[in-house]
């Protein structure tokens, strides 16, 4: 007997589903496909909890399921106890810049960092309060102050870049603690999530010198990535998406100085120097494999991200950077349609609108009509699923088979199969016999 899905689940998916976005929870109840994907990831976390560093770049076209696969994977860094900060880049928010759109970015990170306990994000200043609470054991047991055990166990901070104010900005944070004084510990969190914008205000309200501009982003990473593994958890883990925003640079300096910072961070996760800190970019192809505008025009990121040229004719290679998302086959896209399907009749099978043989005849519908691309790109293909139990839902008396004009009617009245673009024949062939 299946569990029931609860309605707030079900509509979180569903509606997310619809708008073609995806799902911030509930992603294990439709992933399909992409094992060795995932496998690999996982061992990307497995080595960022075990105090490495791992750094992959996720391309896919627009609809392949990028985004979705790296919330999947946020999910997944959280149930290993690892700390995940996520954000979309966009053109206020970037790599490096100098007009605060790099410090913008940090401090979308830092409002998005999430646990297990707080995955909507938001909880910097539990991580910080976790830090002090074991510290404050320590302190008990060793008979020292609290902050005398904070400045100890910070001590191997200070010879990070501001690492020293790192460590005078926790204590700050301590001292309001104990003290119950709200806005020095407000002005902490400020100062930790990278939103104070001049070093004055800084010096005013915590006696620290420097603040996370432009320039000390990355650092600042590497900074909190050592402290959150001095906090307890297993490491952190970065997500950005929406890599496409620095490929449409149009000023080539920006955009390579956006290159080198990658290039930066990808030469310290491959010497393991980062230490409990793991990056996964999200991108299109065009955005890797442009020797024009993508990371492929910067010839010291080409040479480190070249595909494994013996990887040919069927064979994979996923110990490299980057991950290439293949295709959905046509029986992975029928379990995530019977999957979806189970979702939106809330885990009840009684309540499903359409029976298997309905599936069957909308991916034949939607082969009919746009190819294999379904495969490939299967948001709106998903949108229009979901549009199809929709109509059905709200429309008691209406048919699936009418809806969908019936697979055989489609083929008499307007000779739609026909129109089938060349080279489907392969996938149409795999869905044949999947179909038997």
């Amino acid at each position: 007997m299946s569990t029931p899905i609860r309605p707030k689940d079900r509509d979180a998916v569903i509606q997310s589903l619809r708008a073609g976005v995806v799902p911030r929870a509930g992603q294990h109840l439709i992933q399909v496909g992409r094992t060795r994907e995932i496998q690999t990831l996982l061992a990307d976390i497995e080595r960022v909890a075990d105090g490495g560093s791992a750094f992959r770049v996720v391309t896919g076209e627009y609809g392949a399921g990028k985004t979705f696969f790296l919330n999947l994977v946020r999910a997944v860094a959280m149930e290993k106890k690892l700390v995940v900060a996520s954000a979309d880049l966009n053109p206020d928010r970037r790599l490096h810049a100098s007009g605060g759109q790099a410090r913008s970015l940090y401090a979308e990170l830092m409002r998005n960092l999430s646990t297990r306990t707080k995955p909507d994000g938001g909880a910097l200043a539990g991580i910080v309060e976790k830090f002090i609470a074991t510290a404050k054991a320590e302190a008990k047991a060793a008979g020292i102050t609290t902050e005398a055990a904070i400045r100890q166990k910070l001590d191997h901070l200070t010879e990070l870049v501001n690492g020293y104010d790192f460590a005078e900005v926790i204590a700050a944070y301590c001292r309001g603690f104990e003290e119950g004084n709200e806005q020095l510990k407000a002005d902490a969190v400020r100062w930790l999530r990278g939103e104070f914008t001049t070093k004055t205000d800084a010096r005013q309200a915590l006696g620290v010198r420097t603040i996370v501009d432009d320039a000390a982003v990355y650092d600042q990473l590497k900074l909190m990535a050592r402290f959150i593994r001095l906090s307890g958890f297993s490491g952190l883990l970065v997500s950005l998406d929406e890599l496409v925003n620095l490929y449409k640079l149009a000023n080539t300096q920006a955009r390579n100085a956006n290159y080198e910072q990658i290039l930066r961070i990808l030469n310290d996760s491959l010497q393991g120097s980062a230490e409990g800190l793991g990056f996964v970019l999200g991108g299109t192809p065009e955005f890797l494999l442009d020797t024009r505008r993508g990371l492929y025009s910067y010839p010291a990121l080409q040479s480190r991200l070249a595909q494994n040229t013996f990887a040919a004719e069927g064979l994979v290679d996923f110990s490299g950077p980057v991950v290439r998302l293949s295709s959905l086959t046509p029986e992975d896209f029928y379990v995530l349609l019977q999957k979806i399907r189970h979702v939106f009749a809330g885990g009840d099978a009684e309540k499903y609108l359409v029976p298997d043989q309905g599936i069957f005849s909308f991916m034949e519908h939607c082969s009919n009509r746009i190819g294999e691309t379904y495969f490939r790109t299967p948001r709106t293909t998903i949108t229009s699923f979901i549009n199809l139990l929709a109509v059905l839902e709200q429309n008691k008396g209406a048919a699936w088979q009418e809806i969908l004009g019936g697979v055989e009617v489609l083929r008499d009245a307007g000779g739609i199969a026909d129109t089938l673009v060349e080279g489907d024949a392969d996938a149409d062939d795999e869905f044949a016999s999947f179909k038997l």
